[in-house]
């Protein structure tokens, strides 16, 4: 079965990297015009969906990355004529110079080829990265998780029908619709088809692909994102950055699991943020110089740090707070807890900032932002395909560019090496 897949998928490939931008982008308008049409049988396929997760007892976060609604249809909509809009990462020609010879020596940008993705929970992925494949002129075969499978069925009529429609193959977006594993082991070996592997899920779904693919893998996605809120920063405009990171939608990767406060203004900013986010329904993890801060105070929701606290992604209402001394212990924090997503200080001091932003090797790193914005549309790149967390040709979001390699192109006047 996915041999076949494969075959079909190289077979595609040779005509979406041929295929004109006006082409490309016409399908991905007529993808969005589709869901909108659709939007009733979509949304009855990831009713079923979440049926099916909620009596598997499926947790909150994760029915809460499952579900779709209007206003979500209508965002991915808004996000493929987006990305339509975006100009062509195929047409950009760059470090051109010529040679003492003669010779003119340019780069081209090329699509990467046939990717897979594996992925879970999220039926929004399927269009993420379907828009972006073909926009980049590449083709995808996609394994969602068996919770979603209603969903990406729908999504998947959507996006086949597009491609027909507008003279591209079917065979640039591909979907397994089989829920087995064995179909998740058949496609990390097929190496002779494939030539990225993008998984976007647990830890433990990165770890699996990293040890048994024998296709290239492209990791990350796994956020324990960290705000250290340093002595001189404006503790108001903190406290809403902060909120944002925590609340705004705590089941995703981007969002905020740790703050780190120092010593000097801990005392009275601590009690402050457990005030401000206690509302919102947040309970806290504290360390203990955090909690001799709230001295004899029994705050709701407040306990203290276990040994692994730190080193959880919550994906949901928690937050760490541990206190440091100075810039030095929160980036010791940070590099032996962080997993290199997304990292910030909130701070006035211009030197502080620097230094953060210096020494802090995460694939975003930010000064007096939230967390929230390690993603690929907030950041103009239209969508993402996964948040890279690798030292490799893409770090943070991957949009447009980071699906895309390289040729040389050398022109020449019939010139031989001497």
């Amino acid at each position: 079965m996915l041999e076949t897949m494969g075959k079909n998928a190289r077979l595609a490939f040779r005509q979406m990297a041929l295929a004109p931008a006006t082409q490309r982008n016409a399908a991905l308008e007529q993808i969005a015009a589709l869901i909108l049409q659709e939007e009733g049988s979509i949304l009855s396929a990831n009713e079923e969906d979440m049926r099916h997760a909620m009596q598997s007892g499926l947790s909150d976060s994760m029915l809460d990355r499952l579900m779709l609604n209007h206003s979500r249809l209508s965002a991915m909509a808004s996000d493929l004529i987006g990305i339509a809009g975006l100009a062509d990462p195929l047409e950009e020609i760059y470090d051109a110079y010529v040679l003492p010879n003669g010779l003119k020596v340019h780069k081209r940008r090329v699509p990467l080829g046939v990717l897979a993705a594996i992925y879970e929970a999220r039926p929004n992925v399927t269009i993420d990265i379907a828009g972006l494949v073909i926009k980049t002129g590449n083709v995808v075969i996609l394994r969602g998780g068996s919770e979603t499978i209603h969903s990406n069925r729908a999504f998947i009529t959507v996006i086949q029908k597009a491609l027909e429609s507008c003279g591209l193959p079917q065979a640039a977006v591909q979907f397994i619709d089989d829920r087995s594993r064995e179909r998740v082991n058949e496609l990390l070996k097929l190496h002779e088809y494939v030539d990225l592997l993008i998984p976007r899920g647990s830890a433990a779904l990165h770890k699996f692909c990293r040890e048994n693919s024998q296709i290239p893998v492209i990791t990350g996605g796994i956020g324990i994102c960290h705000l250290y809120v340093e002595e001189s920063a404006n503790l108001d405009a903190s406290l809403e950055v902060i909120r944002n990171a925590k609340v705004q939608r705590p089941t995703v990767c981007n969002a905020l699991d740790t703050v780190l406060v120092q010593a000097p203004i801990a005392t009275e900013f601590i009690p402050r943020i457990i005030s401000k986010l206690t509302p919102d329904g947040v309970t806290f993890r504290l360390e203990p110089q955090a909690m001799q801060v709230l001295a004899d105070q029994s705050l709701p929701g407040v306990s203290p740090a276990g040994p692994q606290d730190f080193d959880t992604e919550w994906l949901s209402l928690v937050l760490g707070i541990k206190v440091v001394s100075g810039l030095d212990e929160a980036i010791q924090h940070i590099e032996a807890h962080s997993t290199s997503h997304s990292d910030g200080i909130l701070t006035e001091n211009a030197q502080q900032a620097q230094d953060f932003l210096n020494r802090v090797d995460s694939s975003v790193v930010y000064l007096n932002a939230s967390t929230r914005f390690t993603d690929g549309g907030q950041l103009g790149l239209g969508a993402e395909v996964a948040v890279s967390t690798q030292r490799v040709h893409a770090r943070g979001p991957m949009g447009p560019k980071e699906l895309t390699s390289y040729k040389w192109v050398v022109q020449g006047e019939y010139q031989v090496r001497q």
